[in-house]
């Protein structure tokens, strides 16, 4: 069965279970109040702070992977309505940030790897997986292969990825000339609903085969191409309705909140400042490497800061969506930057280890 939707009884057993319940049970009324309180992102933000604090008081939460993999397919069926024969077009001229970005993880992981491993005592292979931004699933297999230490990496990026998700929206809302995305009216029931079958199909296939052949972050770009594919080509293509993105927004923020279930507060407090100081290096770079950016490409240059920016794909993604800042863009340049990363590293290892049996 494939690792990318895990279609099985676990899983299933997990979706009806009383800790996911619980989740659900939290995160909603969560993001209303968020909303009351105009916080940007609300229906993330708010279920992601609740079932991060409630993971680390001790409660039982979990997040199925079946219930994640369903709304990261509606999350790239969502971008997908972005892409035509223009935009393919237009592809031709990211070649230039492409470059960029390869440079700007280069930079970051010497860079913040060094910071760690003077100012956090973390020993040189774990400071080069916490200092990678991002990409922390392959990267957590390939670390514990290289005998490095988990639980540091892991929450590395895990406080990285809360820094990203709760300041960058607010940053967003404040240098914005736009409000949120205000979906165009739209008659969903009068839409052909075969072509919705048509949407899902094609991705799930291209995503089980992404997924076997190791293409990164597979249910994404597995649903990006599919749906990119059938609307260019005129087969199949379907709005879907507002609500689905708040859908979308929930489960993401309660997945990041219930990666903090086995972490102690006691962990995360010795992490939290060496983390934030790499966070801030990282964003850094990440606004030079935007900037350098300008020159060779028109993009907003919000839309070039989250497509530099060292949060997670998903998570990223969904902000490029609600604030309407190219999700197309922002997502290919997520999607180069993970391949980026999963070539570079091993790379890095490899001379690591050949200088140290020189020496």
């Amino acid at each position: 069965m494939s690792s990318a939707i895990p279609f099985n009884r676990k899983e299933i057993k997990s979706l009806v279970s009383s800790k996911f319940l619980l989740v659900i049970l939290i995160s909603t009324p969560s993001a209303i109040i968020a909303e009351y309180f105009n916080i940007p992102l609300a229906w993330m933000l708010g279920p992601m702070i609740a079932i991060s604090i409630a993971a680390l008081m001790g409660l039982k939460v979990v997040m199925p992977k079946l219930a994640l993999s369903g709304i990261l397919i509606i999350l790239g069926l969502y971008i997908g309505t972005y892409i035509d024969q223009n935009l393919i077009n237009q592809m031709v001229n990211w070649i230039w940030t492409t470059i960029i970005m390869f440079f700007y993880i280069l930079i970051s992981i010497i860079i913040v790897s060094k910071y760690l491993q003077k100012f956090s005592g973390y020993n040189e292979k774990t400071a080069i997986f916490s200092a990678a931004p991002g990409a922390l699933g392959p990267l957590l297999i390939l670390a514990e292969h290289e005998n490095s230490d988990l639980s540091q990496v892991a929450t590395s990026h895990l406080i990285r990825l809360i820094i990203i998700i709760t300041v960058f929206p607010f940053i967003i809302v404040n240098y914005s000339n736009s409000d949120a995305i205000v979906l165009e009216e739209i008659n969903y029931l009068d839409q052909n609903h075969f072509n919705l079958i048509i949407l899902i199909t094609g991705s799930i296939i291209l995503i089980l085969l992404f997924d076997k052949i190791k293409v990164p972050a597979a249910l994404l770009s597995g649903t990006l191409v599919a749906s990119g594919i059938l609307q260019v080509t005129d087969i199949a293509s379907y709005k879907l309705p507002e609500f689905s993105i708040n859908f979308c927004l929930l489960i993401l923020g309660a997945s990041v909140g219930c990666r903090f279930a086995e972490k102690t507060i006691k962990e995360v407090a010795n992490n939290t400042f060496h983390s934030f100081i790499a966070t801030s290096l990282l964003v850094l770079l990440g606004l030079i490497a935007a900037y350098v950016a300008t020159f060779f490409v028109d993009n907003n240059f919000l839309t070039l800061v989250l497509s530099f920016c060292p949060g997670g794909i998903y998570e990223v993604a969904v902000i490029a969506i609600a604030f309407e800042l190219e999700p197309d863009f922002v997502s290919f340049h997520h999607i180069i930057r993970l391949l980026f990363i999963l070539f570079t590293i091993p790379i890095i290892l490899k001379v690591i280890n050949k200088v140290k049996k020189v020496r």
